[in-house]
């Protein structure tokens, strides 16, 4: 049987994680940390605080070569030979949020085409209290992305403890979601939605505010 071919198939979601950079970090720390736009009743976290960034134009550049980046990834992952492999992807929705004791994230997914989740400030407490965890699951302070019917057969869920800089990407329909800590400390994230495309009502405020640019 050695001398038989066989293939073997790609499977489930394209799940993409990376370091970003140092300055990066500090942007969406300062900004992250400055905003008082409360965003808690628009998302499905049972967090104390979650806030609205308020100006996304300061992290385009930053964007455009992570979903680059994605695409490439999305490219290898499906094994596809199109050179032209180059999604357009419109930022809709970019909010932090700040994780104490107790605050979790139930299983749930987002809206839109992609999703991604920035870690920016892990405290040692949680870590050593992760560190401290025997059981089997990524323990206080992980985050888990569940796909498939649960199967012991196959791989259904990927489990990680995140660490600072981390980001992963990953398409918005992946169920996931966070454990909670105990630590009194507050570990702050990024989290936003993704488009493949705009909305007629958001082409039409863009047209707007170009139009009173140059008046």
């Amino acid at each position: 049987m050695e001398s038989v071919e066989y293939n073997m198939y790609r499977w489930g979601p394209c799940l993409v994680r990376f370091k970003i950079s140092d300055e990066a970090k500090k942007l969406f720390l300062e900004e992250g940390v400055a905003s008082d736009f409360d965003y808690t009743k628009n998302l499905a976290g049972i967090l104390k605080k979650e806030v609205a960034f308020n100006d996304y134009k300061k992290f385009e550049v930053f964007f455009s070569g992570a979903f680059k980046l994605y695409n490439d990834a999305l490219r290898k992952w499906t094994g596809s030979k199109d050179d032209n492999f180059d999604n357009k992807y419109n930022l809709n929705a970019l909010w932090c949020n700040f994780q104490g004791p107790g605050d979790f994230n139930p299983p749930h997914d987002h809206s839109g085409t992609l999703s991604f989740v920035i870690y920016l400030k892990i405290p040692q407490k949680l870590i050593e209290e992760n560190k401290k965890y025997e059981g089997r699951s990524a323990g206080p302070g992980g985050i888990t992305f569940l796909y498939g019917e649960g199967t012991r057969d196959a791989v259904t869920h990927h489990s990680f403890v995140p660490k600072e800089g981390d980001m992963y990407i990953f398409p918005a329909w992946l169920k996931h979601w966070v454990y909670p800590f105990q630590s009194h400390c507050t570990r702050i994230s990024v989290s936003g939605n993704v488009a493949d495309f705009v909305k007629v009502k958001d082409i039409r405020k863009n047209v707007l505010e170009a139009q009173r640019e140059k008046i």
